[in-house]
């Protein structure tokens, strides 16, 4: 059984895979030490094990996965992947980001895709239908847009979005216009990629990921691939590429 652990910028997501690749269980902390691993080991047949980090990782952790794990991978831009990597600074490119797209790859081979992850940033990225990621572009999330309204204005509140809220084209009052502008100003952004896209290329699928994109899916009204676990997915591929 695989072990996949990525360490976002407000959540950490675990998964573990059976052999045939299909999810068993997922967890979600807020933090993660080597004490959850210790139990997840003991309650799972825990074999291989992969760790991505959008930040620094505790070595604690690192350590005992790997005396914990036949195979283990800290992943990072020197780890073999089943994609062409094109990034100018492959150094400097998320790894959420690159296993994201080895995700989408593994679920849509031979096809171009346009992956985006709506997270605390909202990322997207391009992989061409050779299996080369060509790129992408970093924009605010959702809960960073509407923080930034609140901090950089004198009067406007601090508004919540619910996530299943179909929101009006123009806000009737304030808290309206702020949840209309930050949600449709994404969806607007998303269509905007997708129909550039769509004059440029015979054909494309979207993946869309993230905590934020179910308020995304709600108000696009358009054809994407919903997945979840998207980057959990892909760092299972690359253990398994790498085993």
């Amino acid at each position: 059984m695989n072990l996949c652990i990525d360490q976002g910028n407000s959540r950490i997501k675990v998964a573990l895979f059976r052999e045939d690749g299909s999810i068993l269980k997922t967890f979600m902390y807020k933090t993660f030490s080597s004490v959850e691993i210790e139990r997840l080991c003991s309650l799972y047949p825990v074999t291989n094990s992969i760790i991505s980090s959008v930040g620094t990782i505790d070595a604690a952790v690192v350590n005992h996965l790997a005396r914990r794990s036949d195979k283990f991978i800290l992943f990072d831009h020197n780890t073999p992947i089943p994609i062409r990597n094109l990034y100018d600074t492959p150094h400097t490119l998320g790894h959420d980001r690159l296993a994201a797209a080895v995700g989408a790859v593994a679920l849509c081979p031979r096809t171009n895709l346009l992956i985006i992850d709506a997270g605390t940033a909202i990322t997207y990225d391009f992989v061409n239908d050779k299996g080369e990621y060509l790129g992408g572009n970093i924009a605010p999330g959702i809960k960073m847009r509407l923080t930034v309204l609140k901090q950089m204005t004198k009067r406007l509140p601090l508004v919540e979005v619910e996530e299943n809220q179909l929101l009006p084209l123009f806000g009737k009052n304030t808290r309206d216009a702020i949840s209309a502008g930050v949600i449709r100003g994404i969806v607007f952004e998303v269509k905007g990629y997708m129909r550039t896209l769509g004059e440029q290329l015979p054909s494309f699928s979207t993946f869309l990921t993230g905590g934020g994109a179910a308020y995304i899916m709600q108000n696009l009204q358009q054809e994407v691939c919903f997945e979840r676990n998207l980057v959990l997915k892909g760092l299972n591929h690359i253990l398994q590429f790498n085993s």
